[in-house]
């Protein structure tokens, strides 16, 4: 049945491609229209038809999980070019390691609030997992496909080909599937990557009733090398040499990794269901509609990292020959709710959830000391909360929250946000709050490796009996933050945040991963400038932001990240082709970056110790060098870009990292890890309208 299923998804996929004859062409005013080919017969001369006109661009809806609407956009713009990447959105603030598929430094911390639950591990691994929020729903009047097309590095491809059709005014099917393989040019650093996913969205004929549903299957795998190996007494004067682009290093597949016999791998399967019944519809005669609704949520993640022999660098292992670490997550969750929309009262939604989760393992674990370190953590949660929103005459008003009642966990958030808008000019106001138990990782995790286990508790789960456990309290979360929009000028976000508890990796004594918990407060500061002008055939697009960290021993970040470009674009050939030419400037300043744990798939920060790991002794190897981070960062990357749109299709060309060509090697992007070379990619975009 599942290959009847394949086979008739790849004959659908081709019919429709196939069917779309004739010439495509967008007009100023967003209509596609078709100028189809004569068609010739024996016996009757052929007479040229005139263009059917088609449907508005603006009639190819796209719908996101708040139902806040948009439609497909085909024009070429610089945020275009920004998004065309692996990720398929802006990467600014992300330095990636040197593969495309690897994972990324963050130079602006992720913030992963309005969450109840711990979230699942290995993190680093998930830029490019697609969680509930980022599945979309369209309606569309005519079948439309999208392709997505960019080179890798050495061998591979990356491919995004995705369709979607209206078999009726009121039923919506899409199928998509992004796909990546890159070999790489450091040894053992393939990237395999998957992307499977597939939605529906139907409404009744008297708009009573609406659902969307998604399912989506993913599988992320990545060869681990542990990073850049480098031989010799003293590491440090070896790093130096490569950074001085000596001959030994200027062929990166000759380059020593420090073991090539491990790979990690990200799965994860979901179905998702959001449905609701209007009680009461708006009618001419009534301006109020009351309905009742359901959303289900059945995930599945695991992780799992293998190597065929133990390697001294994470520290003793229980097996001589193959280990093999695997964690699972089983998140069942229910939420059902009843909302009311008025013009005078606003949306007003009350809800209520159910959450049931089973993480860990297949066995437990015996530690020296006599003590077990149990293989489950499972449990019921119950959870209430509600959201409104109200906009008038220009006032936006908005809040949400949630928070648990019962269960195990203890968590909760509350968002509120009030804006006033007009003639293009509009200030937001906002403030949060979030309190969430750290990651399901923190708090219990085993592995072949015998450094690599451990149980914590946290202050809602009873303490385990061991005296390597920590008590990790709920990381507490307050911010507070504001946007001003100035037209067509300049976008201004400011934004202040406190962390109390905050939960990180670090390196011990004997150079492992582990879990720690800051005792103090961190104290985060983000100013942020977006700013876009155009003077006639040219442009500037600037994005710089500050970051300033009290509590910067755990919390590191670099002060300063910016990114410029400059920029042609015009139509050439009487129209027929719009081109976009320029650079694009990046710039970070220099601090301490996270290192990178290919056994936790985490990042972890930055110590004494870890530096003396990587910096090494002396000269003789004797003297342990203390209080000096590996810094990273202050140096200029370039990237020159050649675009073009030529009716549906966007080309994109692109010289990537630019300066590295010239001065090659002067920076990692985590320790022990080398950033992207210099290199020639290209690729397009490409929309059919049926």
């Amino acid at each position: 049945m599942k290959k009847n299923l394949v086979f008739i998804i790849i004959l659908l996929i081709g019919a429709v491609t196939f069917a779309q004859e004739g010439n495509e062409e967008e007009l100023e005013d967003g209509t596609i229209t078709t100028q189809k080919q004569p068609k010739f017969t024996k016996n009757r001369k052929s007479l040229p038809k005139k263009g059917k006109r088609k449907p508005p661009i603006t009639d190819y809806k796209i719908i996101d999980i708040k139902n806040d609407t948009t439609f497909v956009d085909t024009t070429l713009t610089l945020q275009k070019d920004y998004n065309f990447n692996y990720l398929r959105r802006d990467d600014f603030g992300l330095q990636p390691i040197n593969n495309v598929g690897q994972t990324y430094n963050s130079l602006v911390k992720v913030e992963e609030y309005n969450h109840l639950l711990p979230l699942f591990g290995a993190r680093a691994r998930h830029f490019n997992f697609m969680e509930a929020e980022d599945i979309n729903y369209y309606s569309v009047p005519t079948p439309l496909t999208e392709i997505y097309f960019k080179t890798t590095f050495e061998q591979g491809q990356q491919l995004d080909a995705f369709l979607t059709i209206n078999t009726s005014p009121r039923l919506n099917l899409s199928i998509a599937y992004k796909g990546n393989r890159s070999l790489g040019k450091y040894q053992h650093a393939l990237t395999s990557t998957g992307n499977f996913r597939a939605t529906a969205n139907y409404q009744t004929k008297n708009n009573r009733y609406k659902i969307k549903t998604h399912f989506v299957s993913q599988d992320l795998l990545n060869e681990e090398n542990g990073g850049l190996s480098f031989s010799g007494v003293n590491q440090y004067l070896a790093i130096g040499a490569f950074e001085g682009e000596e001959s030994d290093f200027a062929d990166r597949g000759s380059i020593d990794v420090k073991f090539e016999d491990a790979e990690s791998i990200l799965l994860g399967k979901r179905f998702y269901l959001n449905h609701k019944y209007s009680i009461i519809k708006k009618t001419d005669s009534s301006n109020t509609d009351l309905s009742i609704g359901h959303i289900l949520d059945i995930t599945d993640k695991s992780y799992q990292f293998d190597q065929s022999v133990p390697n001294d660098l994470f520290g003793p292992a229980y097996e001589s020959g193959a280990l093999t670490d695997k964690v699972a997550l089983e998140d069942f969750t229910n939420q059902v709710y009843i909302s009311v929309n008025n013009p005078w009262l606003g949306n007003l939604k009350i809800n209520a959830g159910f959450s049931d989760y089973n993480y860990g393992y297949n066995t437990i674990v015996s530690l020296s000391d006599g003590t077990n370190i149990t293989n489950r953590i499972k449990g019921d949660a119950f959870s209430v909360g509600g959201s409104y929103q109200k906009t008038y005459k220009g006032f936006q008003l908005a809040a949400d929250g949630m928070s648990i009642v019962s269960g195990d966990f203890d968590g909760n958030y509350l968002n509120a946000s009030a804006g006033y808008q007009i003639n293009g000019y509009g200030l937001q106001l906002g403030v949060s709050t979030n309190s969430v138990a750290p990651n399901y990782n923190f708090l219990l995790y085993q592995s072949d490796y015998v450094g690599y286990n451990w149980q914590n508790y946290n202050n809602s789960i009873e303490a385990v009996n061991t005296n390597q456990a920590i008590n990790f309290k709920n990381i507490e979360t307050q911010k507070i933050q504001a946007n001003l929009n100035l037209k067509k000028y300049a976008n201004i976000e400011a934004s202040f945040t406190t962390i109390d508890n905050y939960t990180y990796f670090t390196k011990d004594a004997d150079s492992i991963t582990k879990p720690a918990q800051f005792d103090k407060q961190v104290g985060l500061l983000k100013l942020k400038l977006s700013q876009s002008l155009k003077f006639g055939w040219f442009g500037m697009d600037n994005t710089i932001l500050y970051q300033n960290v009290a509590g910067g021993e755990v919390y590191k970040i670099p002060n300063v990240v910016t990114r410029n470009s400059l920029f042609y674009e015009d139509h050439w050939f009487k129209k027929a082709l719009f081109l976009q030419t320029g650079v694009t400037f990046k710039y970070y300043s220099q601090y301490a970056a996270d290192g990178y744990d290919p056994i936790l798939s985490e990042f972890y920060v930055q110590n004494d110790v870890e530096e003396a790991f990587f910096n090494n002794e002396g000269a003789l190897g004797t003297e342990i060098i203390e209080g000096r981070e590996q810094k990273f960062g202050g140096f200029p990357q370039f990237d020159i870009f050649f675009n073009a749109k030529i009716r549906q299709t966007r080309i994109y060309f692109k010289v990537e990292n630019f300066g590295e060509a010239f001065q090659q090697n002067n920076e990692f992007s985590a320790p022990g890890y080398a950033p992207r070379d210099a290199v020639i990619r290209f690729g397009l975009v490409w929309n059919f309208f049926l």
